[in-house]
């Protein structure tokens, strides 16, 4: 299953992100990448293969912001390939989208852009069609874009999205795919799994069903399908960071086989 990070905060986005998609190998991935708000506009990079292909891609290159989401993808539509990984952009290439999941509706959305908007798309992926149908609705509100597109989405899906006119804000959107937010102190996160922020913080919000997240370096606002904000109680994490690591084996697989044990002691 693919694997979603996003961070907003003081410190340097890229390093936080990759690292943090590191910590979701195991849930298996083709491809990754990464999209960062700078000072100079959106910079999105993203390579086929393994999360070592990225950082030899990007290597040496000033890539510095304080906004970023990043991605590992297992293909579902269009071949695992550089031009298909994670993020895509809308045609500005001011909108970034990351996103876990299917839209099952992608087919006639893409249609609908091609024959209504004149849209032209450069992968074979149901997630660039997300990113086009927010930035068709994007006239200066992000927050609205958003939800907007998501009303006219069918299917499973947690979303990332930033906006390079809006470098303050990070947006996360769960329909029936895990998603949850990291409280840090002057910086916040998404993630589709624990693990990915561990290292930085223990307090967390649980995302449900229907609801999308607005989260700035120092506030976090969920909002229902009615977009009326509510409230959810934070949840601590007790466990250790590392019995979400291989902790010294080559491979998850063969950490789990030696767990057996102690798990059925447990």
């Amino acid at each position: 299953m693919c694997g979603i990070v996003g961070y907003i905060g003081d410190e340097n986005a890229s390093d936080i992100v990759i690292d943090g998609l590191k910590r979701l190998e195991y849930r298996g991935y083709d491809s990754a990448g990464i999209a960062l708000c700078t000072k100079d506009g959106m910079m999105v990079r993203k390579k086929k293969g393994r999360i070592k292909n990225l950082e030899d891609m990007i290597a040496g290159e000033n890539l510095y912001g304080h906004l970023a989401i990043g991605h590992t993808r297992w293909a579902t539509h269009g071949a695992p390939s550089d031009a298909n990984a994670h993020p895509h952009c809308d045609r500005s290439g001011k909108i970034a989208v990351v996103h876990n999941g299917i839209v099952e509706n992608f087919m006639q959305l893409k249609e609908w852009l091609i024959s209504e908007h004149g849209v032209e798309f450069h992968s074979e992926t149901d997630t660039e069609v997300i990113a086009q149908l927010i930035g068709i609705f994007y006239h200066g509100d992000f927050e609205d874009a958003v939800f907007q597109a998501v009303e006219k989405m069918q299917g499973a899906y947690g979303l990332g999205v930033i906006c390079a006119d809006e470098p303050g804000k990070l947006i996360a959107v769960r329909k029936d795919s895990p998603l949850i937010v990291g409280l840090g102190e002057g910086c916040n996160f998404i993630a589709s799994d624990i693990p990915a922020i561990l290292k930085h913080v223990r307090k967390i919000y649980l995302i449900e069903n229907n609801e999308t997240v607005v989260l700035t370096a120092s506030s976090v606002k969920i909002y229902n399908a009615e977009r009326r904000e509510v409230h959810r109680e934070v949840f601590n994490v007790t466990w250790d960071a590392d019995a979400a690591e291989k902790e010294g084996y080559d491979h998850f697989m063969l950490k789990e086989i030696h767990e057996q044990p102690k798990g059925i002691r447990n």
